[in-house]
């Protein structure tokens, strides 16, 4: 199937240690249901640098590959998940984005990331300043078209839950582990019906910031 001129192009973002490689399973299911593909490899990928340095990296593939008046779709994975949210929050990306996933990312951080001794680590550890402050003013995703899809099987994000935000939409998948979250025919799915949805603002969930917040403890 062509690319459809009604769709937006997408842009995918990889996890910590991964390249894009990653997803060739994504990439070839999303042509096949008519979306122009892009992605990049993250450099360095080992978290030892920040994730708002990262988030600079996505920013300037946008400005190179993209027109300044080309609204695009983003997808991140897990650290990819972080990363795209300060991109989308901090760096302008919520004028360009419309319809924004993240798939098994750690919003309210992960206890793995304390095996990771370096910055990138400890951004995505529980209770970090990064994430804290970038929790702030999470409300501003209910300004575009939001999903957090994640597995409650996860060994990677512990606890499974902090893939969850207070805005948008949430779709739980019964995927066994982590890295089958970017493979399964289920989540595939699942990206194709966020990234299908038509445009909306979405309300603002009753779930408040605050009633959030125990969750990283």
């Amino acid at each position: 199937m062509s690319n459809s001129p009604s769709r937006n192009p997408v842009l995918l973002i990889h996890g910590i240690d991964d390249t894009a490689i990653l997803f060739n399973r994504m990439t070839s299911y999303l042509h096949q249901g008519g979306w122009a593909v892009h992605s990049l490899d993250l450099i360095p990928n080992n978290g030892s640098v920040g994730l708002d340095r990262l988030a600079h990296q996505v920013a300037n593939y946008i400005e190179q590959n993209f027109a300044p008046d080309q609204p695009i779709d983003l997808i991140g994975f897990s650290m990819g998940g972080i990363v795209s949210r300060y991109y989308v929050q901090r760096l302008g990306g919520i004028d360009r984005v419309q319809r924004f996933v993240t798939i098994s990312s750690p919003h309210n951080g992960t206890w793995t990331a304390y095996f990771r001794p370096n910055l990138g680590g400890n951004q995505m550890q529980r209770n970090s300043a990064f994430l804290y402050d970038l929790n702030q003013d999470v409300a501003a995703l209910a300004q575009i078209n939001f999903t957090s899809i994640w597995t409650p099987m996860d060994l990677m994000i512990l606890p499974a839950v902090s893939s969850r935000l207070p805005v948008g939409r949430e779709v739980i998948l019964s995927v066994p582990s982590h890295p089958q979250m970017v493979t399964d025919a289920r989540c595939l799915k699942a990206v194709a019906d966020a990234l299908s949805e038509p445009l909306q603002v979405l309300p603002s969930p009753d779930l408040r910031l605050e009633q959030m917040l125990p969750l990283q403890k």
